[in-house]
């Protein structure tokens, strides 16, 4: 079965690689899963914060009481609850180039214009294949307006765009008034490529030590069904950037779903973190099962078979389909 697919202007062999998380922070890791299968792999975040405050510590800065900084500085994990630091990372990804045959994507989690923007740079330069933009912003001032949030994500990337010849991915969270205009100004600067979606981590509440609880919580194939929809719609679309998948995918069933509505490339991450690394493969055998058994000859034929490309009027289906779904519920009253 031909499975190849181009991502962000990258021929690959399947669709299937490891988003950014824990499992892609190690070379030994990176080996193993290049051996289980992986077309690619995205490397694990290097934070804007991170970036900054190595720089504050340079100049001796850091040294001030915490409480005397900004939020970010008394909120943010101590620098050795990291990974890798930022020099560190550079030499990973070097580490990974020559490690593996398999493209490498950088990864860098950033909200603001800043001097931190010069690692993107640095990241393509000690050998990364492409970069994934992770854009992780949660607005709580009532004064930011959503047009200034999107106006600085935009020059954001496209500062990063001006710095590196490498493709650029940006991973987004669904939270956009209307993502099918945005995703047409971030095509308009060149964006190579869209990740649908962040996972927003939702922190939780002990109402007896009154304290913030924060824990991880992994996907679930519930998780697809958002993704699908706006999959679909920006498929359909006239674009120039390619589409990823990330969260919800952790069966072949889900993975097939995905590149029907039109996903280039699928990342997982919770799959594998639960499963183990040979997840990956399993995946990828069972939607290869399935096409054979559904007389597909190659994944191109798939992608976006299912997009709102083919719909002639994709409001109109958008209403329909939310008035059927209301009136499909059968249980007791």
């Amino acid at each position: 079965m031909n499975l190849s697919t181009t991502y962000l202007g990258l021929d690959l062999p399947h669709p299937f690689m490891p988003g950014a998380c824990p499992l892609t922070a190690d070379v030994d890791n990176i080996k193993k899963l290049e051996e289980a299968g992986a077309s690619a792999v995205v490397m694990h975040s290097l934070f804007e914060e991170q970036i900054t405050r190595e720089e504050m510590a340079v100049t001796g800065t850091i040294d001030t009481p915490a409480e005397s900084f900004a939020e970010a500085l008394s909120y943010f994990p101590d620098p050795e609850d990291f990974f890798l630091g930022p020099d560190e990372y550079l030499e990973q990804i070097r580490l990974a180039k020559d490690a593996v045959d398999i493209p490498i994507i950088g990864s860098i989690n950033g909200t603001t214009l800043g001097g931190w923007l010069k690692y993107a740079e640095l990241i393509a330069q000690a050998g990364a294949d492409a970069l994934e933009l992770n854009v992780y912003s949660m607005p709580s001032d009532p004064e930011t307006d959503g047009q200034s949030v999107e106006k600085t994500t935009v020059e954001m990337i496209g500062a990063v765009k001006e710095k590196v010849s490498i493709p650029v991915a940006v991973k987004l969270s669904p939270f956009y008034s209307s993502l099918p205009n945005f995703a047409q100004h971030l095509d308009s600067i060149g964006t190579d490529g869209l990740v649908l979606f962040n996972r927003f981590y939702q922190p939780d509440i002990d109402v007896e030590a009154l304290e913030v609880e924060r824990k991880l919580q992994l996907s679930n194939s519930s998780e697809l069904l958002l993704r699908l929809r706006w999959l679909a719609i920006l498929s359909g679309m006239k674009r120039n950037y390619s589409l990823a998948v990330t969260g919800g995918v952790h069966s072949g069933m889900d993975a097939i779903k995905a590149a029907m509505t039109g996903a280039d490339a699928i990342q997982i991450v919770s799959a594998l973190l639960v499963g183990g690394m040979s997840k990956l493969g399993e995946i990828k055998q069972q939607m290869s099962d399935w096409m054979e058994e559904h007389e597909y000859e190659s994944l191109q034929q798939m992608i976006g078979s299912m997009d709102l490309q083919r719909c002639p009027d994709a409001h109109a289906y958008e209403r329909a389909n939310y008035m059927h779904i209301l009136q499909s519920w059968e249980g007791a009253v």
